[in-house]
């Protein structure tokens, strides 16, 4: 019988991967029409990290991760109640959070995947704030990982210059109402806008000849750039303004902005917008890229390894992309 009353839940871990390639703005430019000064310029971004080798996928980064989450606060695997791995480039089609589970012999574990691109560790967060306040789990690990060097297409210079592979990782744990330091959430979607940043399916031409079924195959990754710079810079401060509004804190009270770290001009637009001034601004977007669900868990990483961040720090974390969806979630942090 599960408790039914309400706890608290906190971050009690962080944890993060990179691969060891790294392609920098010059060697970008031996495969596209470009120039170091031309992506500094409009992205930020100076390097990004791929994962190469045969048969390498997200599990490979997502225990490493994992691992050093559980090392930091002596946890052995057998304690997590849960596993949500957020990613957008699985390498199974049916789920790859189960792989994950098995390699880090979390055996009482349950793992399922969500599939929500660049917002997809926010939503995994705060899914899995919803568990630890209901009381049905104790220990959450989620993980934030994405390889979509293999989904880029190479000759393309409007993405393929964009993102890297990564993988970061939290450990949720529940605590009493009273200590709870997930403070608050807000999260939209707007599927019209789909077609701006997606990996289309395809289908092909000429049907089954026998059961007229249309298979078919995914493309590579496909993005509107204009319009999801424009839709991040109105949308991304209007979530952030309506959760602080209903936490009654203001923009006074953010020590940390912690965005999703897709394109510099995003990060300091919506900075911007909100009077908050660059130096409260976490960003590790010119060492790595986009790496989509996995950028807001590595760059949190780096920052508590880097001591940026003081105990009872208020954080606002806001992922956007691809759905296309975006969401806020503001916590205050916590030294176990």
């Amino acid at each position: 019988m599960k408790s039914l009353i309400m706890k608290g839940a906190r971050i009690i871990a962080t944890g993060s991967a990179v691969p060891n390639s790294t392609i920098n703005n010059s060697q970008m430019c031996q495969l596209v029409e470009t120039s170091d000064e031309w992506i500094v310029t409009r992205t930020g971004i100076k390097e990004r990290r791929i994962l190469t080798g045969f048969n390498k996928s997200i599990i490979d980064l997502a225990v490493v991760a994992s691992i050093k989450a559980l090392d930091k606060i002596s946890m052995h695997p057998s304690e997590i109640d849960l596993i949500i791995l957020a990613t957008s480039s699985p390498n199974d089609l049916f789920g790859s959070a189960s792989q994950l589970q098995a390699k880090i012999k979390a055996c009482n574990a349950v793992a399922f995947d969500l599939t929500a691109a660049c917002s997809g560790f926010v939503l995994a967060t705060v899914t899995a704030s919803q568990f630890l306040q209901n009381g049905n789990y104790h220990n959450i690990l989620v993980v934030g990982a994405d390889v979509l060097s293999k989904w880029v297409n190479w000759s393309d210079r409007s993405t393929c210059i964009l993102f890297g592979d990564a993988a970061g990782a939290v450990i949720l744990q529940s605590c009493s109402k009273q200590d709870n330091k997930i403070l608050g959430f807000q999260l939209n979607t707007d599927g019209n806008y789909y077609r701006h940043l997606s990996i289309s399916y395809k289908e092909v031409i000429n049907p089954h000849p026998i059961l007229s079924l249309y298979q078919g195959y995914f493309e590579s990754i496909y993005m509107n750039g204009k319009e999801v710079y424009k839709f991040a810079v109105s949308q991304v401060p209007l979530s952030i303004l309506k959760c602080l509004n209903s936490l009654n804190l203001s923009i006074n009270d953010i020590d940390w902005l912690l965005l999703h770290q897709a394109n510099e001009r995003i990060l300091n637009a919506v900075a911007d917008k909100l009077s908050i001034d660059s130096s409260k601004i976490i960003a590790n977007l010119s060492k790595y890229g986009n790496t989509s669900a996995a950028s807001i868990p590595l760059a949190l990483d780096e920052a508590v390894q880097e001591n940026k961040i003081a105990e009872d720090d208020i954080i606002v974390i806001s992922g956007f992309g691809a759905g296309l969806t975006w969401g806020t979630l503001v916590i205050q942090w916590k030294y176990k």
